[in-house]
């Protein structure tokens, strides 16, 4: 299976406060993000990070994980690589010839072939978490916890 999050910003005390994450601090955000990960994700499925990673060992979670840089992803692809993702993206990344992978929201409307799943929002009432043309996969919007293709399909009427 294909899984997506985005902004899950691992050791950010900054952001656990700034976003009112229901954590006592960064390691219970980081002890909980990891459990419903792992929960959630099978060692053999796919994970796609849309950004804000954050500071932790991606091997410590299931899957197969490609990163689409977000703009806290300070360090060089190469770093992310040997932390253990399997391809770093700088540029947005098109899936299945429609799904525009991206951190950041892009501009589509009803008469572009595309949809966008993108995270940087967080839980800014600004937006939407999806409508048939995007969905957002920032963490405060999933549980948590990475949300699988087939849902974020069912949910846009894809």
């Amino acid at each position: 299976m294909i899984y997506f999050i985005a902004d899950t910003h691992f050791g950010d005390e900054r952001i656990r406060r700034y976003e009112n994450r229901p954590f006592a601090d960064a390691g219970a955000m980081d002890r909980e993000l990891i459990r419903r990960w792992n929960e959630t994700v099978s060692p053999e499925d796919t994970v796609y990070v849309l950004g804000d990673w954050g500071r932790m060992d991606p091997t410590a979670l299931h899957g197969r994980k490609y990163l689409v840089r977000g703009n806290h992803d300070t360090l060089d692809n190469q770093a992310y690589r040997e932390m253990g993702f399997a391809e770093v993206y700088d540029l947005p990344v098109i899936l299945e010839g429609f799904w525009i992978l991206s951190h950041e929201p892009l501009y589509v409307c009803e008469n572009m072939p595309y949809a966008n799943l993108f995270g940087h929002v967080h839980a800014s009432p600004l937006y939407k978490t999806y409508s048939n043309q995007h969905y957002c996969v920032s963490a405060e919007r999933t549980d948590y916890a990475p949300v699988s293709f087939d849902e974020i399909k069912r949910q846009i009427g894809a």
